[in-house]
């Protein structure tokens, strides 16, 4: 393997460098985005958390599935963007309580598929489709989920919270397959029993509420690295990261296991003296989960690998996201 070509790649990965329009509307909405006060964090994490007293806090999330999926294959678009959205809640320890979408379709087979899929994504993850809006008659098919959540806000896991010197840990179930019309999803969830990805959901609520990590985010579009570089960014700080320590399925090359999207997949950064539990309750839900490095002050994301090390990732330079902190 050519570690600079790795490096390169990872730089330049659509799903990493998509990331960067967003500071451009996030800029535009800051005055407005606490304009009720009850705003709890700012622009940067899974979900947004929205105080309603009791020691309670409403999760926001919403996913617009990128229209090159639908056009590949509707039936795992209208899937998928149930488990995306289902995934920004459970990492932050919540509860998902249900979703609305918006459907818009020029093509009426399409929109059967992708209706299909919504369906069985719901009974996998146990999550409802409420209600939403439908455009039968638009010039093309897009499909827009958005949910809600509940979560305890004094166990709330969020990306904003990475301390120096925690360890970090990435959690895969590894038990999958390159999904066959979209190779970069790395599917854990369709064909596997509903238990075990349920299981996986209720997880990450436990770890919130023994209070065992410091940080964490569920591993999106832009891979591995590019998702722990988001975390960095949102807690001011860097990491140093050794490749080989990243659970990896053997049948999938390091080039595209750093850009998949894992059915299920995880970033969390824990004390050392909280490493041992997690990764043992991780385990139990088919989730093998390994420190691969450690929170350091220097705003870089360092990757090691058999005795080398690059920048991936240099927060003054090239960072993902490039989020000014709202100080919530």
């Amino acid at each position: 393997m050519d570690f600079d070509v790795l490096v390169d790649t990872i730089q330049k990965f659509e799903g990493v460098l998509r990331k960067n329009s967003i500071v451009k509307v996030t800029d535009s909405l800051k005055e407005v985005y606490n304009i009720g006060g009850k705003t709890l964090l700012g622009f940067g994490d899974d979900s947004s958390a929205i105080d309603i007293d009791n020691n309670k806090a409403v999760l926001v999330a919403a996913d617009g599935i990128w229209g090159r999926l639908i056009d590949i294959d509707p039936y795992w678009a209208g899937y998928c963007s149930i488990l995306v959205n289902v995934n920004d809640i459970v990492a932050m320890g919540g509860e998902p309580l249900a979703m609305v979408n918006i459907l818009s379709v020029k093509d009426k087979i399409v929109g059967d598929e992708i209706i299909k899929g919504i369906i069985d994504g719901c009974h996998k993850f146990n999550v409802p489709m409420v209600g939403g809006h439908f455009h039968p008659d638009a010039e093309y098919n897009v499909l827009d989920v958005s949910i809600v959540g509940v979560v305890d806000k004094n166990h709330m896991i969020t990306s904003f919270s990475a301390k120096v010197k925690d360890k970090v840990i990435v959690s895969i179930d590894l038990d999958g397959r390159q999904y066959p019309n979209s190779p970069l999803n790395w599917d854990t969830t369709l064909n596997k029993d509903e238990g075990i990805v349920q299981g996986q959901l209720k997880v990450m609520k436990t770890i919130a509420e023994m209070d065992l990590v410091s940080a964490g985010k569920d591993i999106s579009n832009p891979g591995v690295l590019g998702t722990l570089e988001m975390l960095l960014e949102s807690s001011n700080c860097g990491a140093r990261i050794y490749l080989e320590r990243i659970p990896r399925n053997d049948n999938v090359s390091w080039e595209d296991w750093l850009r998949v999207y894992p059915g299920s997949g995880f970033i969390l950064t824990a004390p050392n003296e909280n490493v041992d539990k997690i990764i043992d309750l991780l385990k139990d839900f088919s989730l093998e989960s390994q420190v691969v490095g450690e929170v350091i002050s220097d705003k870089k994301l360092y990757l090691n690998y058999d005795g080398e090390e690059r920048v991936v990732f240099d927060q003054g330079k090239n960072p993902v996201l490039n989020l000014k902190r709202q100080g919530l």
